[in-house]
């Protein structure tokens, strides 16, 4: 599959006509932009790697506002994801040992039940 995802797209989404239930989580949302990141990404993982974090991680689950960041390292194909608490406090940390995810970087929300693009909010 061609990943065509892209930070310029990804600037494209400044709110949501549709909200997606997740499959894993049911009470979880994700919008039109967590989508398209896990769409054109092939990142539906990161969306589980969200959703079940809020029913099996006590601290992140403790956190109404969480900032989700994705840093890859494009030429080991390793990344780290980051749950933060929005205060550059860092609540849950998880190695990826490995993803062919196209971008560097990309940081998602949750607030509300939901995960979205920050320039959706």
């Amino acid at each position: 599959m061609t990943k065509t995802l892209s930070k310029s797209g990804l600037r494209e989404f400044t709110g949501t006509d549709n909200w997606y239930r997740h499959p894993l989580n049911r009470a979880v949302l994700f919008t039109d932009g967590a989508k398209h990141v896990a769409d054109a990404g092939g990142a539906y993982w990161l969306l589980d790697e969200i959703a079940l974090a809020q029913r099996y991680q006590g601290k992140v689950a403790a956190e109404a506002f969480q900032s989700w960041t994705l840093t890859v390292d494009l030429t080991s194909q390793t990344a780290t994801l980051i749950c933060g608490d929005g205060n550059g406090n860092a609540v849950f940390t998880k190695p990826i040992e490995y993803t062919d995810f196209p971008l560097e970087s990309v940081i998602l929300w949750f607030e509300n039940n939901t995960i979205y693009l920050p320039s959706e909010r």
